[in-house]
């Protein structure tokens, strides 16, 4: 997997027993589709994926993903979707033909917004390279290709099944597949990685000229092989010396910062991603899938799907795992954590039109950490400043009951 003016609302209490106001105006909706399977599980990775068998039951997959999204179009209807993201997993293991039938049945299902964005992640290697042509022609218009070094000694310490060459073939292939749109995802922070080399591949990546970079650190996760047999990784001195040529190189060719670890050309931001950020709605399909839904009476619920294939595709069982609805307590850190990663943040207004609750409920929050230097003194935005974006966690503590 490779890591986008409303009514002011009738304002209600802050605290967690008190009615929150109702939503006139319901944000933008996004559709996320996740495809569980890969060729071989990256030591690095803790996304819900799985190996794939030689035979993928594709047919089958498709059939419960569409299954699943009727049980959702009740709390959607008469609402359009702005993007679709297929993640993963490797979406791109699965053929156009199973793609096509699966965007077909979303549309009849839910209208697509004129302009919508439609993601896929893909491989860089030569068996997906292939299916690019088909995959442009079924509407989708943005890939997002996992590349993550072009260097052989890191991809072999990465577990990646890719070799270079196929790296720069890949961003090629999607430009001559009729990609004017694709992100390639890189890390930095690799096992034994200098300076230089961290240099090396953002250089090379930057040559491809893609519209986007997601270009982020390794870390260590739990339930990964490199949590429990970690690699020998660079020094915090040569990791913070990496950050920040990186981001001079960066933003030296045009590519712009507005979230911790995306960079985009101008006007070529990540529109579903901006999505989460700014606290939309998504539905989520597949295994393991995650959703949150808003509903004109105020009420905001997160849900999750179940999580391994096998009972995912098993008729017995529920697509859904489980379901939470957001407490007042629980609103300002659940919209900061995700508004406050961008680097320009949001405007103060949004926190209302998004949740219903009042700005008055962030108030000693915010005060707290704008005295402690992780937040800026602006009251028409929420957006940490330069030492809030490096110690993000730290910012967000503030907003925890």
């Amino acid at each position: 997997m490779t890591r986008e003016s409303s009514a002011s609302p009738l304002i209600f209490g802050g605290d967690a027993q008190s009615p929150r106001a109702t939503l006139p105006v319901l944000p933008p909706l996004a559709l996320y589709i996740h495809i569980p399977w890969c060729v071989r599980k990256c030591p690095y990775c803790d996304f819900n994926s799985h190996t794939a068998s030689p035979v993928l039951p594709e047919e089958e997959y498709v059939d419960a993903l569409l299954a699943d999204l009727d049980q959702d179009l009740h709390a959607v209807y008469g609402r359009e979707l702005s993007s679709i993201f297929f993640g993963g997993g490797t979406p791109s293991l699965f053929s156009a033909d199973s793609l096509g039938r699966l965007l077909k049945g979303v549309e009849q299902r839910i209208p697509f917004a004129s302009d919508i964005e439609i993601t896929l992640e893909a491989n860089p290697g030569t068996f997906e390279q292939d299916k690019f042509v088909a995959y442009r022609k079924l509407g989708i218009n943005r890939l997002s290709i996992g590349i993550q070094s072009f260097q052989q000694e890191k991809l072999e310490a990465l577990g990646r099944i890719h070799n270079g060459d196929e790296a720069v073939r890949a961003a090629g292939m999607a430009r001559q597949a009729g990609f004017d749109n694709f992100n390639l995802d890189l890390m930095h922070g690799l096992p034994n990685q200098s300076l230089d080399d961290a240099l090396a591949d953002l250089r090379t990546a930057i040559a491809l000229k893609p519209t986007h970079l997601s270009w982020y650190q390794l870390t260590l996760e739990p339930n990964t092989v490199f949590w429990n047999q970690p690699p020998t990784l660079p020094e915090d001195d040569t990791l913070w010396d990496i950050q920040e040529a990186g981001q001079a190189l960066l933003a030296e060719h045009g590519y712009v910062q507005y979230e911790v670890s995306a960079y985009a050309l101008p006007d070529r931001p990540a529109r579903h991603n901006l999505n989460y950020w700014s606290f939309g709605d998504f539905i989520g399909i597949g295994a393991g899938a995650h959703g949150k839904l808003s509903h004109p009476d105020g009420r905001i619920i997160r849900t999750w799907k179940t999580r391994l294939p096998k009972d995912y595709l098993n008729p017995a069982k529920s697509f859904q795992a489980g379901e939470k609805a957001l407490t007042n307590d629980e609103m300002p850190f659940e919209f900061l954590m995700n508004a406050l990663r961008l680097t320009e943040g949001v405007e103060s207004r949004l926190y209302p039109e998004r949740t219903g609750m009042t700005l008055e409920s962030l108030a000693e929050g915010r005060c707290e950490a704008e005295q402690s230097g992780l937040l800026q003194v602006e009251p028409s935005r929420l957006v940490a400043t330069t030492r809030g974006q490096l110690f993000l966690n730290d910012l967000l503590q503030k907003f925890l009951t």
